[in-house]
């Protein structure tokens, strides 16, 4: 209590008071009831003054939350002083600093999801028009069994690629919803790795490229099986199509004692400098993007690495060609 600088003043001002009341009462006891009645007086006159303080530092925080509640974006604190009229000015800012925050956050995350919808939006419109197209061409009578069956594959693949972009976006947004309950345990490395490639080595294979892999076998990481194979995985196709026919893919890791790191080297170009900051951004496709993916491979890898305490980049190399960089750090999540 006697934190409150207005309590400390009016206890120290009161015995003042009451100390030269009763000397005065003392040395002049024909006067008691005269200074009696002064002592009462001043008492009464610093009772109103800390009392009219009080209220006008209650009204002025009353101006001050009238200003914020109508648009005022500057927050000042005009005291700094010790007492509860401080201490419920300082607990009401913070608590208007949180409520601006929240707001904020959640003008971000309407902004995000409506630009995502139009993202979504383009991206199925794609090959929704191109199944129109291939139905109408369908209902020609004068096509033969052969442009049938053509007909026929090619909306197959485009139902693919709609069912391939809705199954990323359901994992991306369960990602987001914290709704994914990753089993993060030690695995090794080299056997994540084999996974992620199991599917794409036909593919490497058919483009004649090399793959390179270099690092111990028994290096282990912090990771969710499942959900990190899909990760490198997204990293790894991405490489073997930016490498050329013929050319090589080299995969390598390495361990030290504060984190297990995985580089992912490929034999092409290299990356544009524009397009470094957003290859993780959802549905961002650089300029020399080849294959028919959505530009959102990446971003679902990052948000697997994120989950699982783990921070993904990409680079240029010094010899050319681009680079992703995986490390998982040590330690319990």
């Amino acid at each position: 209590m006697f934190r409150n600088q207005e309590i400390k003043r009016q206890a120290v001002l009161f015995g003042m008071f009451w100390m030269i009341g009763l000397a005065g009462m003392i040395a002049a006891p024909d006067f008691a009831v005269l200074i009696w009645c002064l002592l009462g007086m001043c008492t009464a006159g610093l009772w109103y003054l800390e009392s009219t303080a009080r209220y006008r530092s209650v009204n002025r925080l009353v101006r001050e939350l009238d200003e914020i509640l109508h648009g005022n974006t500057v927050l000042e604190i005009s005291s700094f002083q010790e007492g509860d009229m401080e201490v419920l000015r300082d607990e009401i800012y913070k608590m208007t600093v949180r409520l601006r925050e929240q707001a904020e956050q959640s003008l971000k995350g309407k902004k995000e999801l409506a630009d995502s919808l139009a993202d979504i939006s383009h991206q199925i419109k794609t090959p929704l028009t191109t199944l129109n197209l291939l139905t109408e061409r369908m209902k020609n009578p004068n096509l033969n069994e052969e442009e049938q069956r053509k007909l026929l594959r090619e909306m197959k693949q485009m139902l693919e690629r709609i069912e391939r972009l809705i199954t990323v976006l359901l994992k991306l947004s369960r990602l987001d919803a914290g709704a994914v309950e990753l089993n993060v345990q030690e695995v090794p490395l080299y056997t994540l790795v084999k996974k992620a490639l199991a599917p794409l080595e036909i593919a490497i294979e058919l483009r004649g490229q090399k793959l390179t892999l270099q690092g111990e076998k028994d290096t282990m990481v912090l990771a969710d099986e499942t959900w990190t194979v899909e990760a490198i995985g997204n990293l790894l196709k991405n490489s073997m199509e930016y490498t050329p026919n013929e050319g090589e893919i080299f995969v390598s890791w390495q361990d030290n004692p504060l984190y297990t790191s995985l580089e992912i080297s490929d034999g092409g170009l290299g990356f544009e400098k524009e397009d470094l900051p957003h290859l993780f951004e959802r549905f961002y496709k650089g300029k020399n993007s080849k294959g028919s993916g959505f530009g959102i491979g990446l971003a679902l890898a990052k948000a697997i690495f994120f989950r699982e305490n783990a921070k993904v980049k990409a680079e240029n190399q010094k010899h050319g060609g681009g680079m992703f960089t995986v490390r998982f750090y040590k330690g319990n999540l």
